[in-house]
């Protein structure tokens, strides 16, 4: 299977029994009819409550089959995730919440078979609610009786999501041995992965996976957790995590042995830890790393514990590498050696396969082997004038860091000191600066250098003379023409306005409020200007009087229709064009006519009504909507 498969991060979130009950139900009154009355045919009212059962049904089955075909089923996915899942979360219990869950939907598609069977039974609106409303509560009821295993599932999903995604076919290398013995500080410096790396035992409490890069490949590393010497059946989840990686996954496994013993585990225990479970690496390369060497050489340990490290080295025949992952000595040279070696031992147990794909690669590859014409020897023989040209190239270019150097803080970088596209001559010139097409340097004035020196010229002139000064104080005098001006102003200001005022209103009566404002703006002004109030009052008051009665020979009934603004010379609208009063009153009957033809005899709003929103908007009232936009809800 392939990597993404087991990318359990994809795996949708599973709502409880109550989130799942009301996502459905809403559902339903969404998507479904909402309107029926009990006059409508029983055909009508029994397809609207079938369709209810049916859309119901339909949408429970649709919910528990998703949460059903996301989970990984145990005998479907490679081993190591199997016995993975049985360590972390109990196999059977996992097996027996997916099985309530399908046993449910079962159960739901049951019932609603039933109820839509006796749906064809009743004979009233009343019975096929009550049969509609029978069906929808059992079938909660039985998605409510999965509460648990809802909650149990909803938990397993979140331990699944935070478990890394391993590939079990691809080139592995595995990191097994006591705790802390340095095997996070190794994935650390060869990986990406920022494991935690603690003085204390069973720091990693999981699996942690990073990648590297060797040979334009890429390896898949894996931390597993410490591993105590004692029997199967006395390991703890965290321990059985690293046997089902040594157990299942292919992989070059790297059992790290701590030399200098700081891991509070003697060399003794870590071999015979080695020995407890050399069965789980058959059929894998095996590679022994003594870590630690910055504490302790090899060569500098005690005779037995030397005595001890040889006899072990003779009866085992696998790889063994030595490494510092604090000072970072050996580091790369173990890792390099893990993956030769990992990627030899595929390379040949494709082979040794027997495989049909194989005979045919080796059938197709042919490797050319060159013979000696003869028993005289030709030796490599590189020209004197290319050895000449090299040293000459090497001794005469100077590099520019070399020029940083020696010149030290006067050196400046000069790029154009390299160009070769141009003449020597124009290799300093000034770079031409392109505006829409035009080159800015024609526009400038060859003279901008003086003019600008004159123009600073005349500025200093100035500033010498007191031009910029600021003004001598006003005396009393030319102070009180000042105000004198300003009050003259002013009153020009309000004339200009009183006169404007009396041009545009001149027919039309004054508010209360503005004369009021008015009125005492010429009292304030008065008194300013040490005037006589009255006159001006009474002037005000002349202005402001009420607009003249029409003559009595006009008519009311030509005036009610007219606008007050309209010349009394012009004919009224509603009579323009017409012969005599006889034709307007034709018309007017024809218009009437036409509104009550047009309007009247349906009811329907025409341009006298006045205007009503739309209390019952169809979306809302009128059963499901079609496929299509939602735009005017």
């Amino acid at each position: 299977m392939a990597a993404s498969l087991y990318n359990f991060k994809k795996i949708s979130v599973v709502p409880l029994a109550k989130d799942f009950v009301d996502f459905t139900l809403s559902k339903t009154q969404r998507k479904t009819p909402t309107e029926v009355h009990r006059h409508f045919k029983i055909s009508r009212i029994r397809g609207f409550y079938h369709r209810k059962i049916k859309y119901t049904q339909q949408n429970f089955h649709d919910r528990i089959t998703m949460v059903l075909d996301q989970f990984p089923k145990l005998n479907d996915i490679h081993p190591f995730y199997s016995d993975l899942i049985n360590i972390l979360y109990d196999k059977d219990h996992y097996k027996l919440a997916l099985g309530q869950l399908s046993t449910a939907r079962n159960l739901i598609a049951n019932v609603g078979r039933d109820y839509v069977r006796l749906m064809k039974y009743g004979d009233s609106l009343y019975r096929c609610k009550q049969l509609k409303r029978a069906a929808l509560g059992r079938m909660v009821n039985i998605v409510r009786k999965q509460a648990s295993s809802l909650q149990y599932l909803e938990q397993v999903r979140q331990h699944l999501s935070r478990l890394p995604s391993i590939d079990p076919n691809t080139r592995t290398i595995l990191i097994c041995g006591f705790p802390n013995v340095g095997k996070s500080s190794f994935i650390n410096k060869i990986t990406r992965v920022d494991a935690e790396v603690q003085p204390y035992a069973f720091t990693t409490k999981s699996l942690y996976v990073g990648h590297t890069d060797y040979k334009y490949l890429r390896w898949q590393v894996i931390d597993t957790p410490g591993i105590l010497d004692h029997p199967l059946e006395e390991r703890n989840t965290i321990e059985m995590q690293a046997i089902t990686a040594l157990a299942h996954l292919k992989a070059i496994v790297l059992f790290v042995l701590d030399i200098s013993e700081l891991c509070n585990y003697s060399i003794e225990q870590q071999l015979a830890l080695f020995d407890n479970i050399k069965p789980l690496f058959v059929n894998k390369p095996l590679m022994v790393v003594y870590n630690k060497i910055d504490v302790v050489q090899l060569d500098e340990l005690p005779l037995e514990k030397k005595a001890l490290i040889d006899k072990f080295q003779k009866e085992n025949t696998c790889l063994f590498g030595e490494m510092s992952t604090l000072t970072g000595q050996g580091v790369m040279g173990v890792r390099n050696k893990a993956c030769d070696s990992l990627l030899a031992f595929r390379v040949e147990s494709k082979l040794n396969s027997g495989g049909k794909k194989a005979e045919d690669i080796l059938s197709r590859l042919h490797v050319a082997v060159p013979k000696k014409r003869d028993d005289k020897e030709r030796p490599i023989c590189i020209p004197e004038a290319v050895l000449n040209r090299e040293v000459k190239m090497d001794t005469e270019k100077v590099l520019s860091k070399h020029k940083q150097v020696e010149e030290g803080a006067d050196f400046k970088l000069d790029l154009r000191a390299e160009w070769i596209a141009v003449k020597p001559e124009e290799r300093y010139d000034p770079i031409p600066e392109i505006l829409n097409g035009h080159n800015v340097a024609d526009f400038v004035d060859p003279n901008i250098k003086q003019k600008l020196e004159a123009l600073l010229q005349e500025e200093r002139m100035r500033e010498e003379a007191g031009f910029y000064l600021p003004a001598p104080p006003e005396d009393d005098e030319t102070q009180e023409i000042r105000r004198t001006a300003d009050l003259v102003r002013v009153e020009r200001y309000h004339r200009m306005m009183e006169g404007r005022s009396k041009r545009k209103h001149k027919n039309q009566i004054m508010p209360r409020t503005s004369i009021t404002h008015k009125m005492s703006d010429i009292r304030k002004r008065a008194r300013v200007d040490g005037l006589d109030e009255e006159p001006m009052l009474k002037r005000a008051r002349s202005m402001s009087k009420s607009r003249t009665r029409l003559p009595a020979a006009v008519d009311k009934s030509e005036s009610r229709g007219r606008s007050t603004t309209r010349s009394l010379s012009r004919t009224p609208r509603d009579k323009s064009g017409m012969r005599d009063e006889t034709a307007v009153q034709k018309v007017r009957m024809m218009a009437k006519k036409t509104q009550m033809k047009k309007f009247g005899q349906d009811s329907r709003k025409g341009e006298s009504d006045r205007h009503i929103y739309n209390l019952k908007p169809k979306h809302l009232l009128a059963g499901k909507r079609s496929k299509g936009k939602t735009r005017s809800r």
